[in-house]
């Protein structure tokens, strides 16, 4: 059901696609269709929202203002129809989450299980991305919802739950270090380590210690690759940095030992659930949203249990 203008409709997908035939490719119209809507729009609005470049479509600065009105109109759209289901004993909807990878192995599992246990007529759509990719598709009204490590505060983004993680080393069971209670980040240099790439936000959050380092850090790997910094560690390849999240059956099963860092308590990781500012949020977004906490809450006792 599209309970909107037309032309807004069109509107976000020329902005989504980047041309007029693509535009009319999506939505199964002809081009000149997408045009004249697109035209009506400016006439109504009295300014261009669209440079025609060769290369394709760019917005003006009209264009840009727009586009922040397109996306609160749509996302109250969805919020509507979930509101007028819910009147009729329908619960369900359509979320969007941006997530951390390093969230894949525990935290996402056990909330989308829980969800649609709770929710099963609810359809969920995942991205795996880096903090600031996630705080982008937040802000723009790509994705509903965003849960990241280290987001940076913006006035686009309101957090609606957290929780406070202690970095630590991730080593092979049977590495030198494995038995220590915790070890220091120059410990920990001694040996190969394995670090996320610079865009990850575990790196921003090491790089204090790596520029006041004893021994200048040269990792032996580079990776955007969570789940391949675990496996090289358990493999003995080196020494990764993480937090506790994903980690408890691997070490409950000697796999993997994480040992945490001293000097943690300066660089913990704040793993945030984040959502686009002003904006009501529909019924479905709410509840998941409320299982995020109920997991966040759990790990977070889990955090305190285990120091």
């Amino acid at each position: 059901m599209n309970i909107h203008a037309k032309s807004i409709r069109y509107f976000d997908t020329i902005l989504r696609s980047g041309s007029i035939r693509e535009a009319a490719r999506r939505l199964h119209v002809d081009g000149s269709a997408v045009n004249r809507q697109l035209l009506n729009l400016e006439g109504e609005i009295g300014a261009a929202l669209f440079e025609r470049l060769p290369g394709g479509l760019r917005l003006t600065e009209a264009g840009q203002i727009f586009s922040q009105h397109v996306v609160t109109v749509l996302q109250d759209e969805q919020r509507t129809l979930a509101e007028l289901e819910l009147l009729q004993g329908v619960e369900r909807g359509e979320i969007r989450v941006a997530a951390a990878e390093s969230l894949n192995a525990d935290f996402l599992p056990a909330v989308l299980e829980n969800m649609l246990q709770r929710y099963p007529k609810v359809r969920i759509h995942t991205f795996m991305l880096g903090s600031e990719p996630i705080a982008q598709q937040v802000s723009s009204g790509e994705v509903d919802v965003g849960v990241a490590f280290a987001m940076q505060d913006t006035p686009d983004l309101t957090c609606a739950g957290s929780g406070i993680f202690r970095l630590g080393a991730i080593m092979a069971p049977d590495h030198p270090l494995a038995a220590c209670k915790e070890v220091s980040f120059d410990d920990c240099a001694a040996f190969p380590l394995i670090m996320a790439n610079p865009d990850f936000a575990v790196h921003s959050l090491l790089l204090p210690l790596m520029q006041k380092a004893a021994r200048p850090v040269q990792p032996v790997v580079y990776t955007g690759a969570i789940e391949l910094m675990r496996q090289l560690a358990m493999r003995g390849v080196g020494i990764a940095f993480q937090t506790r999240i994903g980690l408890k059956a691997l070490c409950e099963n000697r796999r993997l030992a994480y040992v945490p860092l001293r000097e943690s308590e300066n660089v913990a990781a704040h793993l945030g659930v984040y959502v686009r500012s002003a904006r009501a949020l529909p019924p479905a977004v709410t509840a998941l949203i409320a299982i995020m906490n109920e997991q966040l809450g759990s790990l977070q006792r889990e955090e305190a249990g285990a120091d």
